[in-house]
C-alpha cells in the first residue's frame, strides 16, 4: 500500500502520522488535557509524553499499511508545525460492509472558527473517493452540542442511541449513533 498522503483545505493542512510530529501531538494533548477530558478515557500521565506518541505514531502508520485506519493531524497553514487537532478513521471493515468509525478532537482555542467541519470535509472526501468506503459512522455523548451540530451539519443523520456505550472520563456514557453513507458508492470499487 503507498504511504498515507496528506491532505490539505483552505485554511488547513491534514498530514499523515510520522514519529518527528511525537513532540507536537504531545504538546497538543497537554495544552487540551482539561479541554478533552469530558469526552475520552481517563489518561496516565505516560499519555501525555514525547515518548508515548512516537511509539502511538508508528502504530498509526502501521494501522494505515495494513488498511485499518487513518490517522491526520491537523494544523493552520499560519502555524505550520502546531498541531491543531487530529481526524481518524478507525476499525475499516471491507467485504460486505465498507465502513469505518470517525473521530476527532480540536484545539479549545480554535473551537466556533468551523475549522473541525473543514478538516472532516476533506477527510470524508479522501474516505469516499481514494479508500473507496461506503459508510463512515460517528458517535458522540448527548452532553456534546458542538461534536451533534459538526455532524448535522455535514450531513450524518441520527440512527439511534446506545446505553453506556463508552467507558470515558471515569464512566459508562451513552452516545448517540450517526452515520453518513457515500451516496455515488460505486461497488465495482469495492475492496475485500
Amino acid at each position: 500500500m503507498p504511504s498515507q498522503p496528506s491532505l490539505s483545505t483552505a485554511r488547513l493542512q491534514l498530514l499523515p502520522p510520522e514519529a518527528p510530529w511525537a513532540r507536537a501531538v504531545r504538546d497538543y494533548q497537554l495544552r487540551n488535557r482539561a479541554h478533552l477530558a469530558p469526552w475520552e478515557p481517563t489518561r496516565g500521565d505516560m499519555y501525555f509524553t514525547e515518548l508515548f506518541w512516537g511509539m502511538r505514531l508508528r502504530e498509526h502508520i502501521d494501522e494505515y499499511r495494513n488498511g485499518r485506519g487513518a490517522l491526520f493531524l491537523v494544523m493552520h497553514d499560519k502555524q505550520p508545525g502546531q498541531v491543531i487537532g487530529t481526524v481518524h478513521l478507525s476499525n475499516i471493515v471491507r467485504g460486505a460492509f465498507q465502513a469505518c468509525c470517525l473521530g476527532y478532537s480540536i484545539d479549545h482555542a480554535y473551537e466556533g472558527q468551523g475549522m473541525m467541519s473543514e478538516a472532516l470535509q476533506a477527510v470524508i472526501g479522501y474516505a469516499f473517493g481514494e479508500l473507496a468506503l461506503h459508510r463512515i459512522q460517528a458517535n458522540y455523548q448527548p452532553e456534546n452540542v458542538r461534536s451533534a451540530h459538526v455532524l448535522h451539519k455535514l450531513g450524518f443523520e441520527v440512527e439511534g442511541q446506545a446505553k453506556d456505550y463508552l467507558f470515558l472520563n471515569g464512566a459508562w456514557r451513552d452516545h448517540v449513533l450517526t452515520s453518513l453513507r457515500n451516496p455515488g458508492y460505486d461497488t465495482t470499487r469495492m475492496r475485500s
